[in-house]
């Protein structure tokens, strides 16, 4: 009995002690996360006003975030009672291991801070890069996510984007579509040429400036190949792919003129 309540006593004391600064170190986060997200909201709403970047928004959002809630956690700490000089030299430490196990994280980060900087790409720009094409959906901090036309995430690391080979379709804000038609070595050159230009521009979806274009590309082994050329928006790639794809097919079938195919020949041989 007289040592549990010398226990008890011991443990009262340690309330004495310790309570006031825990309650208030818990009030100081509950505190400290509302004004945080507060503040997140109203820079956020702020910057919508202002017409920023919408990756940018993003990105400064996510970073100032992170930012504000390690301070507060070190408010919290220090509170606690604990020597935040101390408690700095020990962060440092483990960060230094923490960054040397983690370089490719940091130069994820880095490769996130570049592509704002430069601003290869931004949200809703469609891109082809590391092997993925796809319309950029989030610039996170390390990461940046793709829609490909499959409607798959792609999740790519900053760091390879920075440092790789990025194809921006979009930037130009026009794409040209290019398609490959054969017609007989019988028919007439010039009128399948006339017939496939006027469906290029009878499509509304077409840009006439630059001009679409239908020329000669090559002689092969049982057709005379065009390469049509139609410029348009980048949003309307899909659709006057095969719009003109259907199109032409229709438009030289009405002006009788042959788009040759394969003809397999069976030999029959006689016993």
């Amino acid at each position: 009995m007289e040592k549990a309540q010398e226990w008890f006593n011991y443990g009262i004391e340690l309330a004495k002690e310790f309570g006031p600064k825990l309650v208030t170190a818990i009030l100081i986060f509950i505190i400290g996360s509302w004004v945080i997200k507060k503040m997140i909201g109203s820079a956020g709403r702020i910057m919508a006003k202002g017409k920023y970047d919408e990756s940018l928004q993003k990105f400064l959002l996510n970073l100032v975030n992170w930012t504000l809630k390690i301070f507060l956690i070190i408010l919290v700490i220090s509170r606690l009672g604990i020597d935040v000089t101390t408690f700095a030299a020990v962060i440092a430490a483990a960060g230094l291991a923490v960054g040397l196990a983690l370089q490719g994280s940091l130069s994820n980060f880095a490769g996130g801070v570049l592509i704002m900087i430069f601003r290869p790409y931004k949200i809703g720009d469609f891109i082809e890069a590391q092997g993925v094409v796809g319309s950029v959906k989030e610039i996170e901090i390390f990461t940046t996510k793709l829609i490909t036309p499959g409607n798959k995430l792609a999740i790519i690391p900053n760091g390879a984007l920075a440092n790789g080979n990025i194809i921006n379709y979009t930037a130009e804000g026009m794409m040209r579509v290019d398609l490959t038609i054969g017609i007989g070595y019988d028919e007439d050159i010039k009128q399948a040429k006339e017939v496939l230009l006027q469906v290029l521009v009878s499509n509304p979806k077409v840009l006439q400036d630059p001009a679409p274009s239908v020329n000669v590309s090559q002689l092969g082994e049982s057709s005379v190949d065009f390469a049509v050329r139609p410029y348009c928006a980048p949003e309307e790639y899909w659709n006057v792919y095969f719009e003109t794809l259907e199109n032409c097919k229709l438009a030289l079938d009405k002006a009788g003129i042959e788009i040759p195919y394969p003809h397999s020949v069976e030999i029959q041989k006689k016993a």
